[in-house]
């Protein structure tokens, strides 16, 4: 392939697609501002712990730092933080060709703030889903199984003329993952998005609360309960919102998991755990920068569906108390405990 392809935010998620994509034989630029990450990347590559998998997958690859960056890329991916969007997004202005684009695969619904800053026509979206632990200096673990590894592409509010592009690009991770479904397009962004959002709201932002695995939540009873509630105020103010919640790895888990009355909820409360099976090693990243010190991206998970749902009148108490409490933990008024599942 003659495009120029960068990773921009070469952590956990980002070191895993870079390094696939380099071993199924895409020259992706790998760029982060972590020295020892980086450095460790040129010096020794990237090496990825695939734990579910119980084998490990090593790759040569180009890292560099922002400053390193030099000519024009065809089609960056986008996977840092979105805290600092706005001046990441005026850099990399800079190191877009005429017709490139940027591919965001951030956590929310994260391309309003490309699209602002680059204009509707070059941002597109990417649904990542798989888990990823940072370890630093060139490592990296992957909770999700290989087999279970997906993203959806599509365009923001634009033709999708890139969409092909994104697709044979990504395509390439499919030499090392082994999935055929790797990658899948949609002209229905906003589904897809809300249909990732709808489980981290649910998943993410109660590892923080409680410090547990995706697998330990959707086990024990009282922290389904509260998965099963964040679930369903997801769906409802996306359905609110006017949007159709797209399927997951080919389930309608709106369908399955957000009906009401007595029966339907004990049949959800079953299901959970066979859901997140794929998942059930992953730990939230937003735990990990918690526990780290640093402030996580709750307000762009949780906080986005409580700020939709405040806007089109859908009630989000479960969802609020997450954010609550998690400001709390990062206000050093909260421990990261299972306890907290009481305050619910």
């Amino acid at each position: 392939m003659d495009k120029k392809v960068a990773v921009y935010g070469a952590g956990a998620m980002g070191t895993v697609l870079g390094a696939f994509l380099t071993l199924g034989g895409i020259d992706a630029h790998l760029i982060s501002r972590n020295v020892a990450h980086i450095n460790a990347l040129k010096k020794e590559g990237a090496t990825i712990d695939c734990v579910a998998d119980g084998r490990t997958i090593t790759a040569k690859v180009t890292a560099l730092f922002p400053e390193e960056m030099t000519g024009k890329y065809d089609v960056i991916f986008l996977m840092t933080k979105q805290r600092d969007n706005a001046k990441i997004l005026e850099f990399l202005k800079d190191h877009l060709t005429e017709d490139g684009i940027v591919c965001t695969t951030q956590n929310g619904l994260p391309e309003l703030s490309v699209a602002e800053s680059l204009g509707e026509e070059k941002t597109y979206g990417g649904v990542a889903s798989w888990g990823a632990t940072f370890v630093g200096e060139g490592r990296v673990q992957l909770t999700s199984r290989l087999s279970a590894m997906s993203i959806v592409v599509g365009g923001y509010k634009n033709d999708n003329a890139k969409t092909p592009l994104l697709q044979e690009i990504l395509s390439a991770a499919i030499q090392v993952n082994g999935n055929e479904a790797f990658v899948t397009t949609t002209e229905d962004l906003a589904g897809a998005r809300w249909a990732k959002l709808a489980i981290n709201s649910a998943f993410s932002g109660l590892s923080v609360v409680t410090g547990l695995t995706f697998g330990e939540i959707a086990s024990g009873l009282k922290t389904r309960k509260i998965a099963l509630r964040l679930l369903r105020e997801a769906y409802d103010t996306a359905t609110a919102d006017g949007v159709t919640v797209g399927k997951v790895q080919g389930h309608d888990l709106q369908k399955l998991l957000g009906g009401k009355g007595a029966f339907k909820t004990a049949f959800a409360l079953c299901l959970l755990p066979v859901a997140m099976k794929k998942h059930k090693k992953l730990l939230s990243g937003m735990l990990k920068d918690v526990q780290k010190g640093r402030r996580c991206e709750i307000d762009f998970v949780d906080g986005v569906v409580c700020k939709v749902g405040k806007g089109n009148g859908t009630p989000t108490p479960t969802t609020d108390k997450v954010v609550e409490i998690v400001h709390g933990i990062e206000n050093g008024l909260y421990e990261i405990t299972p306890d907290n599942i009481d305050f619910f």
